[in-house]
């Protein structure tokens, strides 16, 4: 049974519950509604809930636990078998297993069955018109117990999962006839329903937090490996940054936090003026015909990707800059060798950041009574007078609030500034110099063939985890000025 079948029958079983419990209850009653315990469609959902709730709770731990057994079954094979050597990496050798597993996965059950002929032998010729069919290139010295492992795996693989939905749906069943046969009109199927759905966003939350915890304790763990390979001090406090894979590696945090800051203040010195302005513009001065075309417009730079933002840095501004800094530039000045700069990734940072400060803002000033402007033009004040004396001071702390979410956005961004700043980690005050910021050396250190296990690789955890409690200072420090500071209105 394919994944599409099962999803199929899902609903089809889900749905069938929804209606035949509303439908037995209302049998019943003999269509007499003032008998029932809560209104009909409260039957309806409550076996909805029954029949779908346990589905996806069984899906989801076999989901989770289910490649952790075909990954210890592969790894025995692999042990026990007397063509592999203790000095091998298994990990690898299972890599290549899960290759030729999903390879097989990527043809037609009976293509694939084809494998290995009636004497148990590979047949490569099938083989490699598989690895085509799926466009992988195809390695006829791999070794025979490998193809043999990925087939074993891909069959191991089919079965379980045949059986398992065949038992879904067989669980399915039995739910919706258990819970037809003991509906009763008198039952609390409001009461049940309002349980479960509080249950449900109780487990929602926790699933976030439990995530979030997760996520540092990972970071957390493979920080303190770094740190026994690697000297702290020289981490918190040199001043360069220069890793080698020759075990006298300098890896410093500093450069790189002195080239993130500087390009994020660049970015808020371009983002906050324009975005600011337009706030103001759109919420005390636009018409509400203007207003409903360039807020939209306005809000649209928050849907492109950040990948598009650093090509158009790396392809276009960047270019733009060097043919007015560079050399034999509009300027005749040499002041910028490269289309990689500071100036380069933090302008186009900060286009990316005008709708997310304009939006807020926007939001925040709208917030603002109408009472207060009403009160100061009463007193004389002109709408100018008013928007820089009653409005801004007003919505000051909101404003404050999303500038520094705006900080932490632009502190944590990595494609802009992986394709527009370059990747020199320095001290240097000139905004068109090429400069690193910790994003991009995570991307650089976690790419390519280096040994995970050296401080080189790991020191990207040791990074993430500093921009991670960068970020959540931030994030705590503009949570609190909106709260402290927040007016309340009547």
């Amino acid at each position: 049974m394919t994944g599409a079948t099962l999803l199929l029958a899902v609903v089809v079983l889900v749905v069938l519950s929804f209606f035949g419990s509303s439908y037995r209850v209302s049998y019943l009653v003999e269509g007499s509604k003032k008998n029932l315990n809560s209104r009909l469609h409260y039957y309806g959902m409550f076996g909805l809930l029954c029949t779908g709730l346990p589905v996806l709770i069984v899906y989801f731990f076999w989901w989770l636990l289910i490649p952790f057994y075909f990954e210890a079954s592969v790894v025995q094979f692999l042990i026990s078998s007397l063509e592999v050597s203790p000095e091998e990496n298994i990990s690898l050798l299972l890599g290549q297993v899960n290759t030729i597993r999903d390879t097989l996965l990527s043809v037609n059950h009976s293509k694939a069955s084809e494998v290995f002929n009636q004497n148990g032998i590979i047949d490569y010729e099938v083989m490699a018109a598989i690895y085509a069919l799926a466009n992988q290139p195809f390695e006829p010295e791999t070794r025979p117990f490998l193809f043999q492992a990925g087939y074993d795996l891909w069959l191991l693989e089919n079965r379980a999962y045949n059986t398992f939905h065949f038992a879904l749906i067989l669980m399915m069943i039995c739910i919706i006839s258990l819970y037809f046969l003991l509906v009763k009109p008198g039952f609390r199927a409001r009461y049940h329903v309002e349980n479960i759905v509080l249950g449900i966003l109780i487990a929602a939350a926790g699933i976030a937090i439990i995530t979030t915890v997760g996520i540092v304790v990972s970071l957390l763990f493979e920080t303190f490996r770094f740190f026994d390979l690697h000297d702290w001090r020289d981490f918190f406090f040199g001043y360069t940054w220069a890793p080698n894979f020759h075990g006298d590696s300098e890896m410093s945090i500093l450069p790189l936090l002195f080239g993130t800051f500087y390009i994020s203040i660049f970015a808020l010195f371009v983002a906050v003026p324009i975005g600011l302005f337009s706030a103001i513009y759109l919420a005390e001065y636009a018409s509400n015909y203007t207003r409903s075309i360039a807020k939209p417009m306005l809000e649209v730079l928050a849907g492109i990707p950040t990948i598009v933002y650093g090509l158009f840095a790396l392809v276009t501004f960047g270019p733009f800059l060097r043919d007015f800094f560079g050399d034999g530039g509009a300027f005749s000045v040499n002041w910028m060798s490269d289309a990689r700069s500071v100036a380069t990734a933090g302008t186009v940072m900060g286009m990316m950041l005008i709708p997310f400060v304009s939006s807020l803002s926007d939001d925040i000033i709208n917030a603002v009574p109408q009472s207060l402007r009403d009160g100061s033009y009463g007193l004389g004040a002109t709408q100018s007078e008013t928007i820089r004396l009653v409005v801004i001071p007003a919505a000051l702390p909101g404003i404050v609030g999303a500038i520094l979410l705006a900080a932490s956005r632009a502190i944590g961004e990595t494609m802009i500034v992986v394709l527009g700043a370059g990747a020199i980690a320095k001290f240097s005050g000139n905004p068109l110099e090429a400069m690193t910021t910790i994003t991009t050396r995570i991307v650089s250190q976690l790419t390519g063939d280096g040994d995970f296990n050296s401080p080189e690789t790991l020191v990207a955890f040791a990074l993430g985890l500093s921009l991670f409690l960068i970020t959540l200072v931030l994030n705590v420090i503009a949570l609190y000025v909106v709260r402290k500071y927040r007016e309340q209105y009547e």
